[in-house]
């Protein structure tokens, strides 16, 4: 049985600086929040993966990580914005502030991208921006009350000491994903 697996940086000790931000949205009309627990910064989807191949994944994110040449440092969470775009909402996410740790996340996520295709998996299909999110939009009833807080309110999340890089799989179910590390690899 396959596994829908991704690599993330987590939002390790955010949970309830994520949650207090959330709180702006708490209640509005087509909008699901996420676990604040598990926020996380995606650096690649890898999607259905079948459990004989894992091992190789591992060891294409060793080879990432020495790659990159990203040592571990600190990223300032921070900032509001949307996807695709504040007319149509699908994703409300927290950013990384400017110069705070997205280089880092960037080079990281072009080298484990550069890794995993090598290996088989599909290229990414949109450009990397570094972000966590904290609520996904099912319909426009709220959309008004998003742009709202999302054009007046610049949050401060916090500091995160980004020491290592996860492959979790995430397992859908009634409440939603419910995500478990399958490996860690430091940076």
């Amino acid at each position: 049985m396959s596994k829908r697996l991704f690599v993330s940086v987590d939002l390790d000790g955010l949970g309830d600086a994520v949650a207090a931000v959330q709180d702006q949205f708490d209640g509005v009309p087509g909008l699901r929040l996420t676990d604040p627990e598990q926020v996380h910064v995606t650096l690649k989807f890898l999607g259905d993966t079948a459990p004989d191949r894992v091992a190789d994944v591992v060891a294409a994110l060793e080879t990432a990580v020495e790659d990159s040449g990203v040592a571990p440092f600190e990223a300032e969470i921070g900032g509001l914005g949307v996807f695709p775009s504040l007319s149509y909402i699908s994703v409300v996410w927290v950013g990384v502030r400017d110069g705070q740790g997205g280089p880092e996340l960037t080079a990281l996520h072009e080298a484990v991208e550069d890794r995993t295709v090598a290996i088989g998996f599909e290229p990414a299909d949109h450009e990397f921006t570094p972000h966590a999110t904290i609520a996904r939009m099912d319909h426009a009833g709220g959309k008004e009350t998003v742009q709202n807080v999302v054009e007046s309110d610049d949050p401060d999340v916090g500091r995160l000491q980004v020491t290592e890089i996860r492959l979790k799989e995430s397992e859908l179910g009634p409440d939603g994903p419910t995500y478990r590390t399958v490996e860690s690899v430091p940076l």
